[in-house]
């Protein structure tokens, strides 16, 4: 344990750090938009999306309008706070509260309006991976279990608070599935309908990326920039490649770059490394690389414990 006067010591060095940095003082009677809160209003929209899935109940289909109206009323009010909470701390003071109150709002309504919309686009893509994968054995299990939706049913909510010009949320959100499900879909990108992600770890979409309809890709898969070397300087810059419709792009595959196109009807192959244009309908491989097989021959005695360091044991 260090002794009181190296802890003063420590605390004395902190806080000048404070003092130097406008960025660890938050704007006074305000907070931050807090994640626990987003994380739970995704989860809250999650079962409004797929009801009786990730809560106890069950949603009649007599009744239906008592279990919405409940439900969205809650995550309405959590929503406004959090957005009121972002605005501010974007802002800096430029508007007046009163007017950041009106303009969460008005947020939050259109918000809401477009869920209808956002659902059916969800139950296309239901549809793309249970039509795409030969393991999937219904449309339940998809949506209950398959991480590749859950990533996609967040951007989906994530991209629509990003369109509408909201600050910090969107990523939150957006993090979250990332690190749950190790799918990095920046909530810029633009992504069509039935869009289906298989396995998905280690995918990245970046924030310029357009992908059309009908588009299927694998883990592993990147469609990132070719340098972001200038910084904040290519900010509105489209640095990430666009997807026409009805592609498929097999595992660890990259496609980088704000020009490339990837025509209508393509299939990249697992391995590829892209950085121009692929006209539509074409196939796209990698090399293949020599394989060397040895055939297995019988074992001496002592064969297999001399593969072993023995003395590691």
């Amino acid at each position: 344990m260090f002794s009181e006067a190296e802890l003063n010591h420590i605390v004395s060095k902190i806080t000048n750090n404070y003092k130097e940095e406008e960025l660890f003082y938050v704007k006074h009677g305000h907070q931050m938009p807090n994640r626990d809160t987003v994380i739970h209003i995704i989860l809250g929209l999650r079962q409004i999306m797929f009801p009786g899935y990730f809560d106890e109940e069950r949603l009649s289909r007599n009744l239906p309008g008592y279990f919405l109206g409940h439900n969205i009323l809650k995550l309405y009010d959590t929503l406004l706070g959090q957005v009121q909470s972002a605005l501010v701390q974007f802002e800096k003071g430029n508007i007046r509260e009163k007017e950041i109150m009106e303009k969460a709002d008005g947020i939050c309504a259109s918000f809401f309006s477009v869920l209808p919309c956002i659902q059916q686009v969800l139950m296309k893509d239901v549809q793309a991976a249970f039509d795409g994968d030969p393991a999937a054995k219904s449309k339940e299990e998809i949506i209950f279990c398959y991480p590749g939706l859950f990533a996609i049913f967040v951007y989906r909510m994530a991209h629509e608070l990003y369109r509408l010009k909201v600050p910090f949320i969107p990523r939150i959100m957006a993090e979250y599935a990332h690190g749950h499900t190790g799918i990095d879909i920046n909530p810029g990108a633009v992504i069509g309908e039935y869009f289906f992600i298989d396995h998905g770890t280690g995918v990245v979409i970046g924030e310029t990326t357009v992908i059309g309809n009908n588009v299927k890709i694998y883990q592993g898969v990147t469609l990132g920039a070719l340098s972001t070397r200038s910084g904040q300087l290519l900010r509105d810059v489209k640095r990430h490649p666009t997807i026409e419709d009805d592609v498929t792009i097999y595992s660890n595959a990259s496609i980088l770059g704000g020009e490339t196109v990837i025509g209508k009807g393509t299939v990249i192959g697992g391995n590829c490394f892209i950085t121009e244009s692929v006209p539509e309908g074409s196939r796209v491989s990698a090399k293949r690389m020599d394989l060397s097989i040895t055939e297995k021959t019988e074992p001496q005695d002592g064969d297999l414990f001399d593969s072993f360091n023995c003395s590691a044991l």
